[in-house]
């Protein structure tokens, strides 16, 4: 696969995955966190800001892979 197409799909999977990822964190929290004190908060939005990296990291050593031969 060519490295520019590789890139192309990368950064689209990259946008699709941040936009969903960031509803879901957002309505989990709205529907369980709504009488939680402060500190519930801000360890869940720590935590759900952090671990989208995981597949993010993922999709970008795909994108940099060098193109087989």
């Amino acid at each position: 696969m060519p490295i520019r197409l590789k890139k192309l799909i990368g950064t689209v999977l990259l946008i699709v995955i941040v936009v969903v990822y960031a509803v879901v964190a957002t309505a989990i929290a709205s529907a369980t966190l709504a009488q939680s004190s402060w500190w519930v908060h801000l360890l869940y939005f720590l935590l759900t800001g952090l671990i989208w990296i995981l597949p993010a990291m993922l999709i970008i050593r795909w994108m940099e892979t060098p193109p087989r031969r």
